[in-house]
């Protein structure tokens, strides 16, 4: 291993070590605050399984652990499927909600919650809300190529809008009509992490790892991207099949992500952004970094969330939504595509 590449290894491991610090300490924080503050020394005694306060107890293990594990899971897949589809696509834009994926995911699972074909397992509710973004995300692509040979990223941004608000108003339609799933999902749908239980993260977290680790294995031919189609399909990518490939992926982190926590936006397009200078050599860990950043700006946000106007809780999808969209507006005003 020469000296650059050494270099190179140890940055990327501080890099990752830092986030991940960041994560724990966002964690932390968000296990001692909120409606009831919890001290540091209740804390340490149910980790250590110390005597220690019953309600204290309750409060960490059933109420905020297993809403940090679902935003932190949430977020470290959307991040890496911004930075997925934005590698693939080569748009800077790409994001799962402005691109129609949550949408897509959010319309499916409704649908099903509403007129169910078959007794639903939890385990299938990723599956089908990936099935969804998939469809709605296919859709986008299919329209944005028509009458050219190539990706236009600004038709992509507005055919994902359009398909987008067709799907909220089927969605909307649906539960006017339909009261009892309006109720069952209302939260659900603005993004919410509150009342996640263990039974949801057990049945999502697996199609959250098994997309990550496909992105990992997608990252050595979308690196080739960054040298041209023509010399990448030279090197041996198949461009179209990589392409195809990092859709259904991107559509299966998204699933997982929305079937968990509700169409929450713009982490996607957040976490991707504070390292501009991933996206000219796609690799591994940089992928990592962005799923850690990811679950580190759900987290913060969650915490937003539940203090800002504490005692009034407000929906993480909304916190995500105002820090989000003047992000989205400065990177098309600055023309980062």
């Amino acid at each position: 291993m020469t000296r650059a590449a050494a270099h190179a290894g140890h940055r990327w491991r501080n890099l990752l070590l830092c986030v991940f610090a960041v994560l724990i300490a966002l964690a932390v924080l968000h296990l001692l605050q909120g409606p009831r503050t919890i001290p540091l020394s209740s804390f340490i005694d149910v980790i250590a399984n110390r005597k220690h306060e019953d309600f204290d107890r309750f409060v960490i293990l059933f109420l905020r652990l297993p809403r940090i594990l679902a935003v932190a899971i949430a977020g470290a897949a959307l991040g890496a499927a911004g930075y997925l589809l934005q590698t693939a696509m080569r748009n800077r834009l790409g994001e799962p909600q402005i691109l129609g994926l949550n949408a897509g995911a959010s319309l499916a699972v409704v649908l099903l919650t509403t007129y169910p074909l078959f007794p639903m397992p939890d385990m299938v509710m990723p599956l089908v809300a990936s099935l969804g973004a998939g469809i709605v995300f296919g859709l986008v692509l299919m329209l944005s190529t028509v009458g050219t040979d190539r990706f236009d990223p600004a038709r992509m941004v507005f055919f994902g809008i359009a398909l987008s608000a067709l799907s909220h108003a089927i969605v909307s339609a649906i539960l006017i009509l339909d009261e009892d799933t309006l109720e069952q999902l209302r939260f659900w749908l603005v993004g919410d992490s509150a009342g996640v239980s263990y039974a949801a993260i057990v049945a999502t977290a697996p199609a959250a790892a098994l997309g990550l680790v496909l992105a990992c294995l997608l990252m050595p031919a979308l690196s080739a991207f960054t040298l041209g189609e023509t010399l990448a399909t030279t090197l041996g990518a198949s461009v179209r099949r990589t392409r195809l490939a990092a859709l259904a992926v991107t559509a299966l982190l998204c699933g997982a992500a929305v079937s968990l926590v509700g169409p929450i936006g713009f982490i996607g397009l957040m976490a991707p952004a504070l390292w501009p200078h991933l996206h000219h050599r796609p690799s591994v860990s940089a992928l990592l970094l962005v799923a850690l950043s990811g679950a580190a700006l759900l987290l913060a946000a969650d915490i937003l969330a539940v203090g800002l106007l504490a005692p009034i809780e407000l929906p993480t999808g909304a916190v995500t939504g105002l820090a989000g969209a003047p992000v989205f507006i400065w990177m098309v005003t600055r023309k980062r595509l």
